[in-house]
């Protein structure tokens, strides 16, 4: 038996694999990757691979970042662990929580540590309802989502996601409620993007007034819906979104897991946006996927509030400001600040204009949209109509795998295909990437036909 044999044959003996129908993986058994270089991963068997994904929206620096390493092993060597409970600090959590804040919207001056975007959610619903508490208005527990958006798997953070496979498999919590996403061209609809921007955005108002603006608490919402399928809101949604939390006093949570630490070109996509949150959550990029992070920036009139509490916080976790993740972190900000962030807005949104736009020419192609560095392509069997295939979804698988056969990660969302490739790339390697692409479209509409 190969070692790449020996390792499918132990994965499907004892693994149990997350967002997979491990039945049907164990039969056809896993993909192995070895190793990993720069911008690309390897399997196994040899096979080498363009990461268009970033690991899992995370490895924003890829895979050779020496500088990281050495934080952490140097921070192994110093202070492998401690926690951060009963009065206790250490300098790495410190000093993160100072850097991380120095690069945030300027109202924004504390930091909760989590070890991952989906904790980070289910902290803010704690961290607003000891907000309202602290205001004396307790009976502020209604929280507003959006469908398909996706907030993490924890009990809380798939109960705030708005994806109905999800909640299929348990049940959601109470005080949660859902409107509709700004998804223009899959809304298929017949007016412009601005003004079903004005729609979508107005759906949050409705929902406030339904449920009686004395008992909403707050609004939670991806920048761009990252894993429902890049969804790339219109320009007059966010403004009006703003508008309607200030004037009903309904605490904004931006969830930047995806977006922060640079993916449109800003350290934060809330700067992107021009929005004033009271809560960003954040995880991935933070350490460059290299060690588990989250966590909550959290405003200065949310800080104030929480900080007039006279009892303990009930909340915390063994990990939170892990010493080694903290080291790792600051390693990340410090290699971001290098000028990457300039880059994304700068080179490589324009690389994404130039290229990854030039893909909705395909024939299997509806739209083709990007942001800074992320893209998505939707697959259509009818231009003109919008019509997609008869399955939703194998389009996208099909195109998914054939993406990997032209040596290219690409992640296929229903049948759209989207991409956030590391910043490590440069204009050229860009261009590589959308004919490894177009490459996958041709073989996809061949395989339709």
């Amino acid at each position: 038996m190969t070692q790449l044999k020996q390792w499918q044959h132990k994965d499907a003996a004892h693994h149990l694999h997350p967002f997979t129908n491990q039945a049907d993986i164990n039969k056809k058994g896993t993909r192995v990757i070895s190793h990993a270089e720069g911008a690309y991963i390897y399997e196994a068997d040899g096979h080498k691979l363009l990461d268009g994904m970033s690991g899992l929206w995370c490895c924003n620096l890829g895979y050779t970042q020496p500088k990281i390493n050495q934080a952490i092993a140097e921070q192994l060597q110093e202070l492998p662990y401690y926690n951060t409970f009963f009065q206790c600090t250490h300098p790495r959590a410190t000093e993160l929580a100072e850097a991380i804040s120095h690069r945030a919207p300027a109202h924004m001056n504390r930091v909760f540590y989590t070890n991952s975007g989906s904790e980070a959610n289910d902290s803010a619903i704690r961290m607003i309802h000891r907000y309202w508490d602290a205001l004396g208005q307790p009976q502020r527990k209604a929280i507003i989502a959006r469908e398909n958006a996706y907030h993490g798997s924890t009990i809380g953070g798939a109960s705030l996601g708005g994806m109905e496979f999800m909640h299929k498999q348990f049940s959601p919590l109470q005080d949660i409620h859902h409107i509709a996403q700004p998804y223009w061209y899959g809304a298929n609809a017949d007016i412009s993007p601005d003004e079903f921007g004005l729609q979508a955005a107005r759906e949050l108002e409705k929902k406030i007034q339904e449920l009686g603006e004395n008992n909403v608490a707050a609004f939670f919402a991806e920048p761009i819906q990252g894993a429902g399928g890049v969804i790339i809101p219109p320009d007059t949604y966010w403004p009006e979104i703003q508008r309607i939390c200030d004037q009903y006093g309904v605490l904004l949570v931006v969830d930047e897991v995806i977006f922060g630490f640079g993916r449109t070109g800003h350290w934060f996509a809330s700067e992107c946006y021009q929005l004033t949150p009271d809560f960003i959550v954040f995880a991935k990029a933070v350490t460059n996927g290299f060690q588990p992070l989250g966590g909550l920036l959290i405003s200065d009139r949310v800080g104030k509030a929480l900080l007039s509490h006279t009892d303990d916080l009930a909340h915390g976790f063994t990990y939170s400001g892990h010493p080694v993740a903290c080291a790792a972190a600051l390693a990340t900000l410090d290699i971001l600040s290098e000028g990457y962030i300039d880059k994304v807005r700068n080179e490589l949104s324009q690389a994404m204009q130039d290229y990854w736009l030039a893909l909705g020419e395909h024939p299997l192609v509806g739209q083709a949209r990007c942001k800074g560095f992320v893209g998505a392509l939707e697959l259509v069997k009818d231009k003109s109509s919008r019509e997609r295939f008869d399955k939703n979804g194998k389009a996208g698988t099909l195109c998914r795998d054939a993406s990997l056969q032209s040596g290219l990660v690409m992640r296929a969302t229903g049948d759209t295909m989207i991409i956030a490739p590391p910043f490590i790339l440069d204009r050229s390697d860009v261009k590589d990437l959308t004919e490894k692409a177009w490459q996958a479209l041709d073989i996809t509409l061949k395989q339709l036909s």
